[in-house]
């Protein structure tokens, strides 16, 4: 992809999964790739280096994304450290499951604020130094549109919140020509969500192409939207969920 090299890229949630991927796409693009991971830390020196294997800067930080003020921290001083963030992917978010009655509002409160609020955190801090033509790219979900079962309500709840967000960031940064843009990946063969259970099953049977898609996929699709053909996209929603919504 065109215009990436020597970007400097910030994803949290960056050391597996479809973040671990989104961020071997950008250091093989020639960015500075510096990730947030959560507990890890052997994994996370170990995705480290895979993308410093590339020929990039890269850089693994641990923070904890339902603390605002850590978060602020480590992309604080990441700026110091690189410069501004040309590019943020927020990615890190967890899956709560179980019977509506049986959460509680600690539950609650622990969801919103890593998959809402540290959106909201991590782009609020970046914008501030971010220069004309960067980018901000965060990870939903195909939930936010459809649920598939009782268990998820939470879950869609907090994704369904970053489409309004996207909507209006897009609004507040079109002046500056920062592009704002929601991916919205449906069943990904990842720790998270794997491809052998009968639960995979079920939700194959649901899709239009009937197989689960893999963090590449993902990660095409943000490193395109992060590119200069990218440039013309913002305020958007891309579901990439093999048909499972049509």
């Amino acid at each position: 992809m065109k215009g990436l090299t020597n970007k400097v890229v910030f994803i949290t949630g960056g050391s597996r999964g479809i973040g671990a991927a989104i961020a071997n796409r950008f250091a093989a693009a020639g960015s500075t790739v510096i990730f947030t991971y959560a507990k890890s830390s052997h994994r996370a020196m170990e995705q480290e280096e895979k993308l410093k294997s590339f020929g990039v800067k890269a850089m693994a930080i641990q923070v904890d994304s339902a603390d605002s003020v850590a978060l602020q921290t480590a992309i604080s001083n990441t700026i110091d450290q690189f410069g501004p963030i040309d590019i943020l992917v927020n990615n890190a978010g967890i899956y709560p499951s179980g019977d509506f009655a049986d959460i509680t509002l600690e539950a609650f409160d622990e969801v919103m604020n890593i998959n809402v609020k540290a959106v909201f955190t991590a782009s609020h801090a970046v914008v501030k130094k971010m220069a004309e033509g960067g980018r901000i790219i965060s990870i939903g979900s195909n939930l936010a549109d459809i649920t598939v079962s009782d268990d998820s309500i939470l879950y869609s709840m907090s994704k369904s919140a970053l489409q309004g967000f996207t909507k209006g960031l897009a609004r507040a940064m079109g002046p500056k020509k920062i592009t704002v843009n929601l991916v919205q990946p449906g069943p990904i063969d990842t720790e998270m969500n794997p491809s052998d259970t009968p639960w995979a099953d079920f939700l194959r049977s649901r899709m239009a192409l009937p197989e689960y898609g893999t963090g590449d996929d993902i990660a095409g699709l943000v490193v395109f939207l992060a590119s200069s053909e990218g440039k013309y996209i913002t305020g958007t929603t891309l579901t990439i969920d093999g048909g499972m919504n049509a």
